[in-house]
């Protein structure tokens, strides 16, 4: 399968990287969110991403510009029609999914195919939605896309090898390292991330430390580049609790359900960096 245009529906923080390193990797992007006016801000942060890289003498100039030239904003997903190949980016919630690939699925070509950057919703659910389940696949990104290697692909039941080969070949192209889930609650990365955050959330609930003593003491004690609490805001704890809820929902084990610290965060609306606070405060 030839691949010419990419269609990433979702301008936020995923949607965005992914965008941008579809658009570096030379393929025109068209670029949707819920209106016009939501995908040119998701352009715009692609901008001051990209600009932070040529400040830091990473990225030339002209190879920015050339980048954001290929992303083209449209208004909704009628303007994703001629893509080869669509992204979905959007928040982590099952029944908006089902309803934006139903969306996807009358609008692009009968050869389109149609992926989700779930990081935990059932690929073989979203693509029963379509009429193309064998042309639909899981393709998840890590965040930050731009700096991080990775990508987790999943196959529902019914995804066909024509789909996986073309998707994990795209994928190369932009640069990452591939890895092969089943379709499985969480996949393979966040099936063992997400629990580590919540028992990190279960000993600050617990009072076991503060959130930088459980953060200094794993990443100094287990070498790892960041703390879980820290990783949570990174992520977004909407979006943790969401895949938290999933896997104790699917895999009917308590060992899943998550703290209620995590809870209430996500309640007060102290979601993590994207709104200056969460397990930390970002306002100064």
């Amino acid at each position: 399968m030839s691949i010419q245009t990419i269609a990433v529906l979702g301008a936020g923080q995923m949607g965005g990287g992914i965008a941008q390193v579809a658009a570096q990797a030379g393929y025109q992007v068209l670029l949707a969110d819920v209106d016009l006016a939501r995908a040119e801000a998701g352009k715009a942060g692609i901008d001051k991403f990209m600009s932070k890289a040529v400040a830091k003498g990473k990225l030339a100039e002209a190879d920015k510009q050339a980048a954001l030239e290929r992303i083209t904003c449209v208004d909704g997903i009628p303007g994703l029609a001629k893509a080869d190949f669509a992204i979905e980016a959007a928040t982590e919630n099952i029944e908006l999914k089902k309803k934006l690939f139903r969306q996807l699925d009358e609008v692009l070509g009968p050869d389109a195919i149609l992926a989700t950057n779930t990081s935990s919703i059932s690929i073989t659910m979203i693509g029963a939605q379509t009429s193309r389940p064998t042309k639909v696949v899981g393709m998840h990104f890590m965040n930050p896309v731009p700096i991080m290697k990775l990508v987790e692909l999943i196959r529902g039941l019914p995804t066909d090898d024509a789909t996986y080969e073309a998707t994990r070949a795209l994928a190369e192209k932009l640069g990452k390292t591939v890895i092969t889930s089943k379709d499985s609650p969480g996949f393979i990365v966040n099936r063992i991330l997400i629990p580590l955050i919540n028992e990190a959330c279960f000993a600050l609930q617990e009072g076991l430390g503060s959130a930088e003593d459980i953060d200094t003491g794993i990443k100094l004690g287990l070498n790892h580049p960041m703390g879980p609490l820290a990783l949570a805001d990174l992520i977004g704890l909407d979006t943790c609790l969401a895949i938290a809820d999933v896997l104790h929902r699917e895999l009917g084990d308590d060992k899943y359900r998550a703290a209620n610290v995590l809870r209430m965060h996500v309640a007060a609306g102290w979601l993590g960096r994207k709104v200056g606070r969460g397990f930390y405060d970002y306002s100064k």
